[in-house]
Parts: C-alpha cells; sequence; structure tokens
C-alpha cells in the first residue's frame, strides 16, 4: 500500500514498471495531477526562454513555489504517520529543507530580477553536478544516466564560465536561464507520459470479483458430488 500510495502523490520512480503497479483507482486520482505539473512545467520553461525581462524569476519562482509544496506534502506525511519510522524521518528531514528552499527562492524572485539570474548562473551547475553525484553513487541504469549527466554538467559548466569571462557574466546569466528551462522541460515530458499511461490504467474495466464455491471444473464430469 505504501508502494501505492508513492505514486499517487507523484515521488514514484517515472517508469513503466511503476506505472504498471498502480491501480485504476489509484490511476484515476493520480493522472490529472501528473498532466497538470508537466504542462505546467513545460510552459514555464517555454514562457522563461522567450520572456528576457522575467525568465529568472519565473524560473526561480516556480520551482520555490514547487519546493515549498512538495515540502509541505512530506512534511504533513511524516506528521500524520502515512509513512514507517525511518521513512517518515528522512521525509521530515527533507520536507523541512525543501519547505526552506523554495520559500527562499520565492522570495528572491519576487524581489530582484538580477538577483534571480545570479542565483541561476551558480544554482544551475550546482544542482546538475550534485546529481550526477548521487546517481553515480547509485547501479545500473542509474549510474550510466549520472555518467551521462556528469559529462552534460561539465560542458554546461565550461559553457557558463567561458560566456562569463568572454561576453559578461549578465550573458552567463541568460545562458543558464535558458539551460535551467530547458532542463524543467525535459522533466516535465516523462511527467506527460507517465499520466498518459496512467490515464489508460485508470480507463481499464474493474477485474471481475472471484467467485466463492463451485468453480465449474467438476460439472462436466457429472457434478461435484462426483
Amino acid at each position: 500500500m505504501r508502494d501505492t500510495g508513492a505514486v499517487a502523490n507523484g515521488t514514484g520512480i517515472l517508469s513503466a514498471g511503476t506505472v504498471g503497479m498502480a491501480t485504476p483507482e489509484v490511476a484515476r486520482r493520480t493522472w490529472p495531477r501528473w498532466l497538470a505539473l508537466g504542462v505546467g512545467m513545460v510552459a514555464v520553461a517555454v514562457v522563461a526562454v522567450v520572456w528576457d525581462e522575467a525568465g529568472a524569476r519565473l524560473l526561480l519562482g516556480a520551482l520555490g513555489l514547487f519546493l515549498a509544496v512538495r515540502g509541505a506534502a512530506l512534511l504533513s506525511a511524516a506528521r500524520t504517520g502515512a509513512l514507517d519510522r525511518e521513512p517518515a524521518g528522512r521525509a521530515r528531514s527533507l520536507g523541512t529543507v525543501a519547505v526552506a528552499a523554495g520559500a527562499a527562492g520565492l522570495v528572491v524572485a519576487v524581489a530582484s530580477a538580477s538577483l534571480s539570474a545570479a542565483v541561476l548562473l551558480v544554482g544551475v551547475p550546482v544542482l546538475l553536478l550534485t546529481t550526477s553525484a548521487g546517481l553515480l553513487a547509485r547501479e545500473g541504469v542509474a549510474r550510466r544516466g549520472g555518467q551521462a549527466l556528469l559529462v552534460w554538467s561539465l560542458l554546461v559548466t565550461g559553457l557558463l564560465v567561458a560566456t562569463g569571462l568572454a561576453q559578461g557574466w549578465d550573458r552567463a546569466a541568460d545562458v543558464a536561464t535558458v539551460v535551467a528551462a530547458l532542463a524543467v522541460a525535459v522533466l516535465g515530458i516523462p511527467l506527460l507520459i507517465a499520466a498518459v499511461n496512467l490515464r489508460t490504467v485508470a480507463a481499464a474495466p474493474a477485474p471481475e470479483p472471484v467467485r466463492s464455491g463451485c468453480g465449474g471444473c467438476a460439472c462436466g464430469a457429472g457434478g461435484c458430488g462426483s
């Protein structure tokens, strides 16, 4: 039940196996949320790229709002006892950090466009490299993904540094905003795919109830008495 709950609140891994484990009832509750989140992420990414004056503020504000909401959800789950003791402790720690970081991002996004761009300029390479390190610590497909992401992270970091030295750090901040928007859009696409798959699961007919009593196995041989 806890694995199914993870799928329902969006914390599960977006994979065919995870989606396949969702029941029609869970899928009906989940797919509209994932669809809305995926569409929202792609829309924010597109607007941030074309809106030069406030693209960085939009991205940072959207990220801050997402972190604050997810952090509050984790804290709520830990407080209500929906998780076991050890996962609840991790959820409480992650939730506190997420709420604090999200609130800080929202404050910066509202306060200053230039400061928002500076935060993205520093935060994009740091986040990419940190995520790469986390994936490299795992095994299998996650590790290979981490290796690919590490190469991409080093290229992006080098591009930002070179742009800052050659054309100025304001221009480098613009490049960081575009990179961040691209990352948001790329992360939104799996959510859209998962929403479509969950919509298919939600539309599946309910399984026939198991009937007790005679299964028909002996009827052809003269009845259960035989």
